[in-house]
């Protein structure tokens, strides 16, 4: 038994390595790192596409405004990732370089569907090159391509899919039940934004906190990225609150 054990033990320690059931384990731990981050997730609405995250400031002296969960990479497309945000802020940078050399090159914005592909072409060149180890993050990228909101998860490994709403981190399951249940396309970006607000609650319980979450949408008609201002999501959670009283006899 003893032999085996010292021969399994070398398939976790290189990227490039197979084991022999076909896995390659260092991606898998890295998959693992993005359930262990905290929650963030992305809704297509019908005037545009919504990301809400969970900035998990669990120390009071941290200025919860110097955490970023969302960032803007062109002024139609935003971001948010769960997982190693160190990371994920290397991705974020060469995604704003990528968009602005489009736009100097070819004088138009570029789609989202090309930064999704770039941001997956180097996570993939780290799973099968040596000395390297997989990016520990996933990214929801949200943007609008010709007036359409668009959608698209990136994982570790390289692969992406494009989504009406989902949500990664650690409440990822709780939320995409919600999501399941409770998402429909006619959702307006005002009530998007409340039901990832819901879902969140749901997930962080007692430790839900207006300063925990960083928000943002962009606008079908409009194409430009906004933050949602912490006033704003006050008002939405109250909101919820009086959804929740049981209506007077």
């Amino acid at each position: 038994m003893q032999p085996m054990q010292h021969q399994m033990m070398g398939y976790d320690r290189a990227i490039t390595m197979f084991s022999p059931d076909g896995r390659l384990l260092q991606v898998e731990y890295a998959k693992k790192t993005v359930r262990q981050g905290s929650t963030a997730i992305g809704m297509v609405c019908s005037d545009g596409v919504v990301l809400v995250a969970d900035k998990r400031v669990v120390d009071s002296l941290v200025v919860p405004e110097s955490v970023e969960k969302i960032w803007q990479i062109d002024d139609h497309i935003g971001a948010a990732a769960s997982g190693i945000l160190s990371d994920a802020r290397v991705l974020i940078d060469r995604a704003q370089l990528k968009a602005q050399q489009n736009r100097v090159t070819y004088d138009s914005e570029v789609d989202t569907l090309t930064i999704v592909k770039d941001i997956c072409d180097l996570k993939q060149i780290c799973t099968q090159s040596g000395g390297l180890r997989p990016f520990g993050v996933s990214i929801l990228v949200a943007g609008i391509d010709d007036h359409t909101p668009r959608l698209f998860e990136t994982d570790p490994i390289g692969i992406f899919f494009q989504y009406k709403a989902t949500a990664i981190g650690e409440g990822e399951v709780e939320v995409e039940e919600i999501l399941h249940n409770e998402y429909k396309a006619e959702l307006t970006i005002e009530e998007g934004l409340k039901l990832s607000l819901k879902a969140l609650k749901k997930v962080l319980g007692e430790n839900f906190n207006v300063e925990r979450i960083d928000a943002a949408y962009i606008n079908t008609a409009e194409k430009k990225f906004k933050r949602i201002t912490k006033s704003r999501i006050e008002k939405m959670t109250s909101e919820l609150k009086e959804d929740k009283k049981p209506a007077k006899k």
